[in-house]
């Protein structure tokens, strides 16, 4: 399914201790049916992975959730795209409540981001006489 430097993640997401609350409620709905989909096919498990909408969900581990948005945000592939960008890279693959304001948090602590960022200013202009410092 997820290939590459996301194999060590997926392991990590398998091995998550931390689940969500919805998550084990489906995935016991899950197993008691006995079936590997619901019947609404917006949760199913496949090779030890809940997937939502067939995207991984990623439990409620705030380190993995970060090496997630890393991944898609910080290699020279991705180049630091943006939030957008990077929103639609993770959501690829992966699945999370509050995902596009996760994402955002992290691009507004990306020092890259923030020194590269265009910024809608006006330019400042030039200085009036009153305003130029006077000589020693």
């Amino acid at each position: 399914m997820i290939k590459g430097p996301e194999e060590e993640i997926v392991r990590k997401i398998k091995e998550a201790k931390d689940k969500d609350e919805e998550v084990i409620k489906v995935v016991e709905k899950i197993k008691k049916a006995g079936v590997k989909m619901l019947r609404d096919k917006k949760w199913k498990i496949e090779e030890g992975l809940v997937l939502k909408e067939g995207r991984v969900y990623v439990p409620k581990d705030k380190k993995l959730r970060v090496e997630i948005i890393q991944l898609h945000h910080n290699t020279p592939i991705a180049g630091h795209g943006g939030q957008w960008k990077t929103v639609k890279l993770v959501t690829r693959n992966y699945r999370w409540p509050g995902m596009t304001k996760e994402i955002k948090r992290y691009m507004e602590g990306c020092d890259q981001c923030q020194r590269m960022k265009n910024r809608a200013e006006r330019p400042a202009g030039k200085l009036k006489p009153n305003q130029i410092p006077e000589k020693p």
